[in-house]
């Protein structure tokens, strides 16, 4: 039986499971309270690394494809009454967090943060630093639109510390753009990456799509390669997620354009051969990195993690999201801001932090999380080191090791101790990571497993 007939017959193509950037996944947010938040963030201890999240809910224009929470804005106004609410959360943040603590991982996302005019870059900035200043050795990043950037931006950016830039491109080529409704020219991003360049932000980080309405084989071939001329140090290689009834502006994508499952995996097998002739070293299921990296380096010394921007090199066991819709997560568990802009300012206004749900841990969440998260970052989990580690019963780990197994017969291999999965196997991982998840599951809610 070849290949594409095991994941035919396995479910591929018929699957909708989550991401796994989480878990439990944020569908399954519930029950946590602004005094729960406020008594992780005192319980952080005094002079450790965090991790830091801004997100910037606008655009100038919002993107068809786009499934994230943003809003349009022609004017600089509602992002500068927004830009304020955020200072005036970290300023709460500030009155709760202990000494000494230093950010090891800062990162704006959005939306747009090069929406942001110059001015209010250096300003947010320095709120921020003002407030936990950067550790040595520090990466700052930002998502960069190249349609949304210029040289006082780029010179801001650069002033305020940047060292890595994320380049949205999904597809260079001219009608798949207009119908998802992102016009971004090679010509714009190349600038976009020169002037990053010239500055001395050398660390790039490129997204791009596979899945995309009349996209075929030579097109993200094409793409892909006018990708490569840029020499970006790691890329994601995201399969779109077609979810209307989430995101309305994606009833603007004709559904008769898309590629089937099947033409999906084929795409994402071309855009990753390309990436792998180039010298990149693959990152969990849909990365790419040069070898000196440090998301390669990460890989190949099993410190890989999985958090809300996908894989990541950040070991920190504190993340705080700030702003509309932000995440955080603590070692206690998961908390969300409201997602509505005027709910989280309103909040923010009023003098206390915006949570609107989360999640508190058990014990089944921490290590159940910990093998998903290890089977997507590395295709294998020890399961004897997590039996060490979260003092679980190793029959009950060896159980769901061999229950795994049955379930993808010939996908898995288990010596009674390491669980893997085999090399061909591995574009079932989120399927093989939904098999732990002790969670219910709408797969509606969810996008196609490939």
């Amino acid at each position: 039986m070849n290949s594409i007939s095991q994941l035919r017959r396995l479910g591929l193509f018929d699957a909708r499971v989550p991401r796994y950037t989480s878990y439990p996944t944020a569908p399954h947010f519930g029950g946590v309270g602004k005094s729960d938040v406020e008594s992780w963030i005192r319980a952080i201890s005094p002079g450790s690394e965090i991790s830091l999240y801004v997100h910037v809910p606008f655009c100038r224009r919002l993107c068809w494809f786009c499934a994230c929470r943003t809003q349009g804005t022609q004017t600089a106004s509602p992002v500068a009454a927004y830009l304020e609410t955020v200072k005036a959360e970290i300023g709460l943040l500030a009155a709760q967090l202990p000494s000494g603590v230093r950010i090891g991982h800062l990162h704006w996302g959005g939306g747009t943060p090069t929406l942001l005019e110059p001015q209010m870059i250096s300003d947010l900035a320095g709120a921020i630093f003002d407030t936990v200043p950067l550790a040595e050795q520090a990466c700052f990043s930002v998502e960069i639109d190249p349609n949304e950037v210029d040289e006082p931006r780029l010179d801001a950016l650069a002033e305020a510390g940047l060292t890595r830039a994320s380049i949205g491109v999904q597809d260079f080529d001219p009608l798949i753009q207009s119908t998802i409704g992102r016009v971004q020219s090679y010509e714009v991003t190349r600038t976009a990456v020169e002037g990053l360049r010239a500055r001395g932000i050398t660390s790039l980080n490129a997204d791009i799509l596979y899945g995309l309405p009349h996209q075929t084989e030579a097109r993200i071939s094409d793409s892909v390669q006018q990708l490569l001329s840029l020499s970006p140090d790691r890329v994601a290689l995201f399969g779109y997620a077609h979810v209307p009834w989430m995101a309305r502006r994606q009833n603007m994508i004709p559904t008769d354009a898309l590629p089937t499952p099947e033409e999906r995996l084929r795409l994402f097998e071309v855009a990753r051969e390309l990436f792998r002739w180039d010298g990149y070293k693959e990152i969990g299921i849909d990365h790419f990195a040069r070898p000196e990296d440090a998301l390669a380096v990460a890989q190949s010394e099993g410190r890989l993690r999985r958090n809300f921007q996908g894989y990541t090199e950040d070991q920190a066991d504190v993340l705080i999201g700030i702003g509309a819709s932000a995440i955080s997560r603590f070692p206690q568990g998961y908390a969300q801001n409201a997602p509505a802009t005027s709910a989280y300012q309103a909040a923010i206004r009023a003098g206390t932090l915006a949570t609107s749900r989360g999640h508190v841990f058990t014990g089944d969440d921490l290590y159940r999380g910990r093998i998903i998260e290890a089977l997507l970052c590395d295709f294998r989990v020890n399961m004897d080191a997590i039996s060490e580690r979260f003092v679980v019963s190793k029959a009950h780990l060896d159980g769901l090791a061999r229950s795994a197994r049955a379930a993808f017969p010939a996908m898995l291999s288990y010596d009674g101790s390491v669980l893997s999965v085999l090399p061909e196997a591995r574009p079932l991982a989120r399927m093989i990571a939904r098999h732990f998840d002790a969670y219910d599951m709408e797969e509606a809610g969810h996008s196609t497993a490939v």
